[in-house]
């Protein structure tokens, strides 16, 4: 039955990842608004972005494991509800803790379907050349979901109230249940695989230490003290975690797959091509509105060349990829989006035509690297390792995504602080130097006279620091693309590949 309705099988799955990873980017146009609807700090800012893919990325090689035992459709199913009630949570949040709160439980869900999706896909499409298709449109689905968040975003703000962005997935969540129930196979599990749940709560206490530490770095009165006791927690307990897969008999990560290196190529082009989208688009979607005073719909609008792109890139890559090889698409892909990069850095503040035309060939660039990067993780690991595959793959989004809001978006923090010189006495405090949303907050108390000076240098300031988030994230994808062509030269794996 599931081989006549495996394109319907496709769309289902496809639908859900289009959710899981559109709440990673959605709040990015919201940002402004929510922060002054909830009273946010710009630490709980930082929080309310980065806990929903940090938890996501903590809770997937578990996930990954307990798919692989129970059954990846059984899995998949558990977590819709989960992700679907989680959602009223946050859209009704009255407080940034409690939005916080509820985006860790929205992490839940999304952790107990995300690694499904794809090991799915990989199930039900046994054809090689369909199999790279359908890869491909799954890697379109998240990547064009990744760049489309902020549209979506910016379209819902215009019309509803902040809290709309998270109320779109119960309808749909809804509509995809019965569905799902009556096609996706089922699947025996393998009951002998363990759940390693120490090992779980290992990798989410090394990664909240690391991002704070990270988090900390970008603050102008940061504690030295704070952010070395942080990091040395959250290295400590990686560590822990890496020793102890090492032991496993049966890994939550089995570290060995990482020796091929077309499968840890496929890793690093995922997490790279995820810190530079995410990244740029945080700074973009800001800058539009608060240093070009746009609302929400035109700032959507005016990213929307990236998610099409990207959506047009990925299935043309999958059909492409078995002529072409995983190699130079990866390598084509991340040398098209960094001239991208490079022309909007030259052309930020000039013609709006050249501004787009340059997101568009960033979201090309993207489109083509990440889909060859799906396909070198899926296809060269083993089929009984499916679910870890599909975990190792999603917790590359999820970090680079939170990896791209930390450093990125720490970054451009860090500027701004550093950039921003006040006249004394012009403002009381230090808080005009966290955010330009907050100097601007500012400003509305300010005289006339003194609001226009504290507004336009908090704005050259901010253009300062988006600047700087260019250039960083236009070198990031340079120096991948280097890597790239070193480490693959000689790699049997993508040879076979390709």
């Amino acid at each position: 039955m599931f081989v006549n309705n495996r394109w319907l099988i496709l769309a289902i799955v496809t639908s859900t990842l289009f959710l899981i990873i559109i709440d990673m980017t959605v709040l990015y146009t919201a940002l402004p608004r929510l922060t002054q609807a909830l009273g946010a700090t710009a630490s709980e800012k930082l929080w309310i972005v980065n806990a929903y893919p940090l938890v996501v990325a903590g809770l997937l090689p578990g996930a990954g494991m307990l798919s692989d035992r129970i059954g990846h459709k059984n899995l998949f199913m558990s977590g819709l509800p989960v992700f679907a009630l989680a959602s009223l949570c946050a859209a009704f949040s009255a407080s940034a803790e409690m939005l916080i709160a509820s985006r860790v439980f929205l992490a839940i869900g999304a952790a107990m379907m995300m690694p499904a999706t794809l090991a799915i896909v990989r199930h039900v499409f046994t054809n090689e050349r369909e199999r790279a298709l359908a890869i491909g449109i799954w890697s379109a689905v998240a990547s064009g979901a990744a760049a489309l968040g902020p549209v979506i975003g910016g379209v819902l703000l215009e019309y509803f109230w902040w809290g709309s962005v998270f109320l779109i997935n119960v309808p749909i969540v809804l509509a995809v249940f019965p569905f799902a129930q009556a096609l996706i196979p089922r699947g025996e599990g393998n009951k002998h695989r363990p759940c390693d749940f120490a090992g779980s709560a290992m990798v989410m206490a090394g990664l909240v230490g690391v991002i704070y530490a990270l988090k900390e770095l970008s603050q102008i009165n940061s504690s030295w003290l704070v952010i070395l006791g942080s990091a040395a927690f959250g290295v400590l307990f990686l560590g822990l975690f890496v020793r102890r897969q090492k032991k496993a008999v049966q890994p939550m990560i089995d570290f060995s797959l990482f020796r091929n290196r077309a499968f840890a190529c496929g890793v690093g082009v995922a997490i790279t091509s995820m810190i530079a989208l995410i990244g740029i688009e945080l700074v973009l979607s800001q800058r539009l509105q608060l240093v070009l005073g746009l609302t929400p719909f035109m700032a959507a609008m005016f990213i929307l060349p990236i998610p099409v792109a990207s959506a047009l890139a990925s299935p043309l890559a999958g059909m492409l990829l078995p002529r072409v090889g995983v190699r130079k698409m990866m390598l084509g892909g991340f040398a098209i989006s960094a001239l991208g990069i490079v022309i909007h850095a030259l052309v930020y503040d000039g013609s709006v035509v050249m501004q787009l035309v340059s997101l568009f060939i960033l979201g090309f660039g993207l489109g083509g690297a990440v889909t060859a990067a799906s396909t070198s993780i899926m296809l060269n690991a083993p089929e009984d390792k499916a679910g870890m595959v599909a975990a190792i793959e999603d917790v590359s989004w999820e970090m680079g995504g939170v990896l791209g809001v930390t450093l990125l978006g720490g970054l451009m923090t860090a500027v701004y602080s550093r950039s921003l010189t006040l006249p004394h006495g012009l403002v009381s405090g230090e808080t005009a130097y966290d955010s330009l949303d907050e100097a601007l907050t500012i400003a509305g108390h300010l005289s006339p006279e003194q609001a226009s000076l504290l507004t336009n240098l908090a704005r050259t300031a901010f253009d300062q620091a988006f600047l700087a988030v260019l250039i960083s994230a236009a070198a990031l994808v340079i120096a991948s693309v280097v890597v790239l062509k070193i480490v693959l030269r000689k790699s049997v794996g993508t040879r076979r590949a390709s």
